[in-house]
């Protein structure tokens, strides 16, 4: 395809071509290969069921773990050109939030990441976890159950963590608890050995890691290396099974992790959307994860957006409450432009989450 050869309208009969917005370089790329994979398959299977509005479903990949002036020059020129009709994807909030003023009043953006919150442009549309949702319910089962009190906090530095660094002091004091100690990195970073004696010296009993991708894996395994983790829990709402393979087992003691979907949910909307994966891209293929995953709601959150209002042109006017389709997550709807879901808590077992609680 040559973007813009061709302009279209939003609701030309031919087919729908969707900006993939997923990180395939930075921290973030190790799960841009589940999140390529998994809106492959929402895309085949809406293609088998009539397409959307009639139209097929083509994905044309954006790099989003690219610096995000570069992301969001590059979506803007292919929504400008008319070579992409609506946008969806994995990717950072600073990303998002640059990005969503250019865009969505001209097509549909469906924003797939967990996320810290409050982002209401008309036209964008959020699949993704909320820390207000994830985070007080997460932070006072640990303190019930394991006692936790003092949390310090470990993020990149960037919107996202920032934003839910703030929060969690709030969030601590309503668990009778306090964050002793906050910490922030750049992404990409190496070395979290000075971060670690940090954590260390605050004396804290959990740290709420908000980090992204690889460094979340590297801050693990220092972690696990210098032997806090048999007095220190950790907390993320960041965390697939991806990144736990790439962790490693011997670094996953004590690390728990709050999402809308894990690969061990047996459900049968799960079980089914594990089996249909495993058959079309095998079993050497990475686990969906949430992440990945989330790419597959996207996906399917735009097809629902389209039936429901018979047009691809009025799904940019903002809210649509009612919104309501059926995916790996279950029966799920839309409040105003937010996802409505379950949430739960799981602990790493070695290489996988065990299911605690449902939030």
């Amino acid at each position: 395809m040559r973007p813009g050869s061709t302009l279209r309208t939003l609701d030309s009969p031919d087919p729908l071509v969707v900006a993939l917005v997923i990180p395939l370089q930075g921290p973030a790329g190790i799960f841009g290969p589940a999140c390529e994979l998994a809106a492959r398959l929402a895309a085949e299977e809406i293609n088998a069921a009539g397409g959307i509005l009639g139209r097929e479903v083509r994905l044309f990949v954006v790099d989003g773990g690219a610096p995000p002036r570069q992301v969001v020059d590059t979506v803007e020129t292919l929504v400008a050109l008319g070579a992409v009709g609506a946008v969806v994807g994995w990717h950072i909030s600073a990303v998002r939030r640059a990005l969503a003023p250019r865009i969505a009043h001209r097509v549909p953006y469906v924003y797939t990441a967990q996320y810290e919150g409050g982002e209401n442009t008309p036209g964008v549309f959020l699949t993704g976890e909320r820390d207000p949702q994830q985070l007080l319910p997460a932070m006072r089962l640990l303190a019930a159950a394991e006692g936790v009190r003092r949390w310090c906090v470990v993020g990149n530095d960037y919107v996202w963590p920032r934003v839910t660094a703030r929060r969690a002091r709030w969030l601590a004091r309503r668990c009778r608890g306090r964050v002793v100690d906050e910490v922030f990195v750049p992404l990409d970073t190496e070395e979290f050995g000075p971060v670690v004696r940090r954590v260390e010296a605050s004396g804290a009993d959990a740290v709420l890691m908000l980090l992204v991708g690889d460094d979340a894996v590297r801050f693990n395994r220092a972690f696990a290396g210098a032997g806090l983790h048999a007095r220190c829990l950790r907390l993320s709402t960041h965390m697939d099974e991806n990144m736990l393979f790439a962790t490693g087992a011997e670094a996953t003691e004590g690390l728990w992790a709050t999402a809308g979907y894990f690969d061990s949910l047996t459900t049968a909307e799960n079980l089914s959307f594990g089996l249909r994966y495993a058959r079309r891209f095998g079993g050497e293929a990475p686990l969906p994860g949430s992440l990945g995953e989330s790419c597959f709601e996207g996906l399917s959150l735009l097809a629902a957006l389209a039936a429901h209002h018979g047009t691809l042109a009025v799904a940019t006017g903002g809210r649509a409450d009612g919104v309501r389709y059926e995916g790996p997550r279950g029966a799920l709807r839309l409040r105003g432009n937010h996802l409505e879901q379950r949430l739960y808590l799981a602990r790493a077992d070695a290489l996988d989450f065990e299911i605690v609680s449902r939030l």
